[in-house]
């Protein structure tokens, strides 16, 4: 057995490396390394995939998720609803516009934001009177779109906006419309560990709203007006290289190839380790892009024991994530306590995912299942 890796990147390369080469050498020798050709053609592109009007691609993830929230005027004072059990930088670019993060539980199937405790956040935050509520992010975890038609009601009832963090989801589904497709305004990541991802950092935000779009034009480059030295508001420098847009673009026409294989190796998974564990629920209706494969324990203990079993047997393995955003030390003075969110709290104590990647071999997945029947 070769070494196993968590993400094969290698592999991908391998399978594209004549496109990716080719990209690679034709930007060196265009030498138009900001903002050249391949970056309107790649936004092109993810529009006609996500089906979404407009697409500005940015420096990376995080600014993806911030700038929607710049151009809203997010601000002090404000409320924006998030759930607990995710990556940092969904809360981060809250606090990062001087906003309050609240913090909303998880379903214990899926692991996305549960719209019923959305609904009691909302009411609370209204009820106090402290904040005003303005926004929700919901993420799509692991590569399952949130619960967006229950979501999407609730923040139209509130009079909420509503931004999709699909920097997992990108390939997901509901129904024919795709991640990056739903609320007001979508964001995604091409972080190297992502199901789409570039050679570096990189990201994107969509939407279908024009005076948005304009807005997201302006402030990814420090603010500008209708030219480079006239900056009309306060922006940020998040500009996607032209290196990375023609390394995804390749990578972005193999992606529903690698998708269906991500998807297999999640069935032959789940056929082996379903007595087991509890592996991943897809909703009816909903398509995963399984940008990661999470298993979860039935408690702390026995999580351990999986993941020291997997490293003896030379099989890496992740936590995502092991503490909730509400329990960060960041995040102290709001005043949550151990038991706020219960589902979130339970789900960082039992999850684990295992390697997964579009080019996994049965040989890989079969031999992972074996160590994890022995326990």
């Amino acid at each position: 057995m070769e070494e196993i890796k968590f993400n094969d990147l290698g592999a991908q390369y391998r399978a594209l490396k004549k496109d990716i080469d080719a990209a690679i050498t034709n930007v060196i020798a265009d030498s138009r390394f900001i903002s050249g050709p391949q970056v309107e053609q790649l936004e092109a592109e993810l529009c006609a995939y996500t089906g979404r009007k407009y697409c500005v691609t940015c420096g990376n993830g995080t600014d993806a998720l911030r700038m929607p929230l710049m151009a809203w005027g997010i601000k002090p004072g404000d409320a924006v609803f998030v759930p607990a059990f995710t990556f940092y930088a969904s809360s981060e670019v809250i606090s990062l516009c001087g906003a309050t993060p609240v913090f909303v539980d998880s379903c214990p199937d899926t692991f996305n934001m549960d719209p019923e405790d959305l609904k009691k956040k909302i009411a609370e935050v209204k009820v106090t009177r402290k904040l005003v509520p303005r926004a929700i992010i919901a993420v799509d975890l692991f590569g399952q779109p949130a619960q967006f038609p229950e979501i999407s009601q609730i923040a139209e009832e509130n009079h909420l906006l509503l931004l999709e963090d699909g920097a997992q989801g990108f390939g997901g589904r509901i129904g024919e419309a795709h991640a990056c497709s739903f609320g007001n305004a979508s964001a995604t990541s091409f972080f190297p560990a992502k199901a789409l991802g570039c050679y570096g950092d990189g990201g994107a935000v969509f939407t279908d709203d024009p005076e948005l779009y304009a807005l997201l034009k302006s402030i990814r480059v420090h603010g500008k007006g209708s030219m480079k030295y006239e900056n009309v508001r306060v922006g940020i420098n998040s500009r996607l290289d032209t290196l990375q847009a023609a390394i995804l673009l390749p990578k972005l026409h193999a992606f529903p190839k690698e998708d269906d294989h991500r998807n297999r190796a999640a069935q032959r998974y789940t056929e082996a380790l379903k007595d087991k564990f509890h592996t991943p629920v897809v909703r009816s209706g909903y398509h995963s892009s399984f940008g990661y494969f999470t298993l979860r324990a039935e408690n702390e203990a026995e999580r351990t024991r999986a993941i020291d079993t997997l490293k003896a047997a030379g099989v890496p393995s992740i936590i995502y994530y092991p503490c909730p955003l509400h329990l960060q030390k960041v995040y102290a003075p709001l005043g949550y306590q151990v038991g706020s969110l219960p589902v979130a709290e339970k789900l960082a104590k039992t999850v684990f995912s295992l390697p997964m990647h579009g080019y996994i071999s049965d040989e890989t997945i079969d031999y992972i299942c074996k160590v994890l029947q022995k326990l």
